[in-house]
């Protein structure tokens, strides 16, 4: 993310859920923890230790890809747990970080998650395909978003039913973005925050910088955009204090356990052409 002094904040009312169940698994906050722990201290080290975490959940063989990208020297890492219909739902994060801090904030806080994600719904049959990216080189343009697309094609990108992009994770309660997110996917994670009582807020993040969200909201993709930044803790992101001690865990593992919830949701309830 760029730098500017403001973001735009305001609070979202939460809905109620449908009373139809929703299935995935709660991961310990002990392996939370341990696998935000495990940056490595360059990008190459963070898309092979982002590899490795992906095994170790199960996400592995030919499920588990690289995919090269032609203007980055590292490639994202992609994980796919099929589902059903064509149609997907992707979460994504990026795992380069710039060199003033150690980047665990920006964004080894979404990154890591995603291979507890997979692991969390991985139990179950699933409507929609699940694709959990981690992306190389957005802090030099949205690089390997951009990539992804590109490579995927038109009549592909029509079948993305949502993005999720996670960026930026635990320095607060989690925050959305609503000024250029669909405003599905936002009463979705209002519906499940309210229903398992887990808080959040808006706070518009764009005018600070862009982020991968970007890349397939460009693309006319339904995209929301989960974070934790605030007029505060903003100043952590591109300077020496994003390291480790800048997570608050029980507000991490609370936007873990919300952001499985939700994407559970999404795989039961959401469809392109219909509200949640």
């Amino acid at each position: 993310m760029g730098l500017r002094r403001s973001l735009c904040i305001g609070f979202f009312i939460a809905l109620t859920a449908s009373s139809e169940t929703i299935h995935y698994k709660t991961l310990p906050s002990q392996v939370i923890e341990k696998r935000l722990g495990a940056f490595g201290k360059s990008n190459a080290a963070r898309q092979q230790a982002l590899r490795d975490l992906f095994t170790e959940a199960g996400c592995s063989g030919e499920r588990l890809t690289d995919q090269t990208v032609k203007e980055a020297k590292i490639p994202n890492l992609i994980c796919i747990l099929p589902g059903e219909m064509e149609s997907t739902i992707i979460t994504g994060a990026h795992f380069d970080f710039v060199r003033e801090g150690s980047g665990v904030v920006d964004n080894w806080s979404g990154a890591s998650m995603l291979p507890s994600l997979f692991e969390s719904l991985k139990g179950v049959p699933r409507r929609h395909t699940l694709v959990f990216i981690g992306f190389t080189d957005e802090e030099k343009g949205l690089v390997g978003s951009k990539s992804y697309l590109k490579q995927l094609g038109k009549e592909e990108q029509r079948k993305i039913s949502a993005m999720v992009n996670l960026d930026s994770l635990g320095t607060s309660t989690t925050k959305l973005e609503t000024d250029r997110g669909d405003k599905r996917l936002a009463s979705a994670l209002a519906a499940v925050a309210g229903t398992f009582k887990l808080p959040i807020s808006v706070v518009n993040a764009h005018n600070v910088g862009r982020s991968d969200s970007d890349s397939f909201q460009d693309k006319k993709v339904p995209t929301i955009n989960l974070h934790s930044m605030t007029n505060e803790t903003i100043r952590i992101i591109h300077s020496p204090r994003d390291r480790l001690d800048a997570i608050h865990m029980d507000e991490y593992y609370d936007s873990y356990r919300l952001i499985a919830a939700y994407l559970a949701y999404l795989d039961l309830k959401f469809d392109p052409a219909t509200a949640p």
